[in-house]
């Protein structure tokens, strides 16, 4: 496959796919970090570990205070704060199990489930507080995702402003609604269903990689239903999204072994927007043309991406 310029599918943003790019020679001595599987970290020395959690200041709890499953803590090192104008907004640390020892892909899926209920609880919580404007969950597996502690966990990070980068893709969504009467979302999911990058689809939500993926093996899950905010899906719509994100995240851990994000985001005054969850293998490493042009050369074709989740 030749070299390939394709277009983010609202915002003027471009990714080069070039798959030849994947055989280029690498001398280098970097310590390329996987999955947190690989990067030992004794339990005794983990803050996340039960002897170390104040669960006296939990924000939410999965079972009892001895055998809790799933807890919700402030932030610790928060750099946004309530009481602070300057930087106004609040961080949360959702630790995913007291396992120190599983992570995420090796749960059950009705764990997965019942995460993504703790996290529609937390956003329900959070939406109560009138300043705040936008909400990100997301999670960092493995070093070179970011990950700075081994045991499972993700986090919530709310503001009280909606980065610019969303204004503009909202405002071309709001453009593109005017004109045909359509969310651009679900237009791109029934685009999506009848071509090569499907990957998974149920009767609630289906998966499938991004026409211009920025990253190696991107993945998009999206309910089917047009649902703005994570607290409005139903119990069949999570079922479906934590299954697909377990057989995703299951793949990339022990397959590619790579490290990975999972995140979505949430406009909390914006109804139009239409939730998706994005994967990101973090396979890549972002060099000179990227970081000075802002253009991504991605040597992994989502065609070839999604056979890869397929099989």
């Amino acid at each position: 496959m030749k070299s390939e310029l394709r277009k983010d599918y609202i915002l003027d943003k471009y990714v080069i796919i070039a798959p030849r790019r994947g055989n280029r020679p690498h001398f280098h001595d970097v310590n390329f970090e996987t999955s947190p599987a690989h990067l030992p970290t004794p339990s005794k020395d983990c803050g996340l570990c039960a002897p170390h959690l104040d669960l006296k200041k939990n924000l939410y709890m999965w079972g009892g205070r001895k055998n809790w499953r799933i807890v919700v803590l402030p932030n610790k090192y928060p750099a946004i704060t309530l009481n602070n104008p300057k930087a106004y907004g609040l961080q949360e640390v959702v630790v995913e199990t007291q396992n120190h020892n599983l992570q995420l892909e090796d749960l059950p899926q009705n764990h997965l489930e019942k995460l993504l209920e703790v996290y529609a609880i937390r956003t329900k919580n959070i939406m109560a507080n009138s300043r705040i404007e936008y909400i990100l969950i997301f999670k960092n597996n493995g070093g070179k995702a970011g990950a700075t502690i081994q045991h499972s966990h993700s986090q919530i990070f709310a503001t009280g402003f909606v980065p610019q980068h969303f204004l503009d893709k909202s405002q071309e969504m709001q453009a593109y609604k005017l004109k045909t009467g359509h969310c651009i979302y679900c237009d791109i999911i029934l685009k999506e269903r009848r071509g090569p990058r499907l990957v998974y689809e149920d009767k609630k939500a289906v998966a499938f990689t991004p026409y211009a993926s920025i990253y190696n093996y991107e993945l998009w899950l999206m309910p089917k239903r047009h649902v703005d905010n994570i607290i409005n899906l139903t119990l069949a719509e999570r079922k479906s999204l934590a299954r697909m994100t377990k057989t995703a995240i299951s793949k990339i851990a022990h397959d590619l072994r790579l490290a990975y994000n999972y995140y979505f985001h949430q406009i909390v005054h914006d109804t139009d927007e239409h939730l998706y969850i994005k994967i990101t293998p973090r396979g890549s490493t972002w060099a000179g043309v990227e970081i000075a042009s802002g253009i991504i050369i991605n040597p992994v074709s989502p065609e070839k991406a999604a056979a890869f989740y397929r099989h």
